[in-house]
């Protein structure tokens, strides 16, 4: 193997919250950095803080020449997509509110992405979505908000874990169905038996423990 691209969202990208400086920062050892200096290969960076599957697919028409220049290509979405308007929900948390990208429409616009990889002469590989800590990412939302409207909405704190973990099965599901490699890295979080020793205090993004979790799963299971 000689090249990897990436696309996907801040996970990938290896943003993560530095408490002591009180903001996001690039982690100089990231998942994707570990990969490309143990494994010796190039690797195209495309993910971007914030990213959507359907950013994704804006970035992916950019460079879908490109593709089969590479050994692989790495997606990994769904944890933009899972998100609420959470300001919203704090002013009317009996409303109608929906994520950014419903579980329907996430489905069909993933499944293009991936059609259009393939299509191009790309090797897709997925990776599903890594853990969240419900407490922690909720007292983080709520941040300047009002959290009794918030939990009022939620019914109960675990529900962003449930919502969040149907993104990833829905990952996972689309690997199986489409017929394509697919990681699991959420399974080494798990398995560990605090996960949340590996998460930020956002509760959503993996810290430096987490990427170089996730750097051993994919020398060990996939790009090894």
């Amino acid at each position: 193997m000689d090249s990897v691209c990436i696309l996907g969202d801040s996970v990938a990208k290896g943003v993560i919250f530095d408490s002591v400086k009180n903001k996001y920062r690039l982690l100089k050892e990231s998942f994707a950095n570990i990969v490309e200096r143990q494994q010796n290969i190039s690797v195209l960076n495309l993910a971007r803080f914030g990213c959507t599957v359907s950013m994704g697919s804006e970035i992916l028409k950019r460079h879908e020449s490109e593709l089969s220049r590479y050994d692989y290509i790495i997606l990994e979405f769904g944890g933009n997509d899972c998100d609420y308007n959470w300001a919203e929900i704090s002013e009317n948390p009996s409303g109608h509110h929906l994520c950014n990208t419903p579980i329907p429409l996430f489905r069909e616009k993933y499944k293009e992405l991936i059609d259009r990889v393939l299509r191009n002469g790309g090797r897709p590989v997925l990776l599903n979505l890594p853990p969240i800590d419900p407490k922690r990412y909720f007292k983080w939302i709520c941040k300047g908000l009002n959290g009794k409207n918030i939990l009022t909405y939620l019914e109960d704190i675990e529900a962003i874990y449930k919502w969040q973990e149907l993104y990833s099965k829905t990952v996972e599901e689309l690997a199986a169905e489409i017929k394509v490699p697919l990681i699991d890295i959420r399974s080494g979080f798990l398995d560990k038996k605090n996960f949340s020793c590996y998460l930020c205090a956002d509760g959503i993004h993996p810290n430096e423990k987490g990427h170089l979790l996730i750097s051993k799963i994919l020398n060990e299971k996939a790009l090894s």
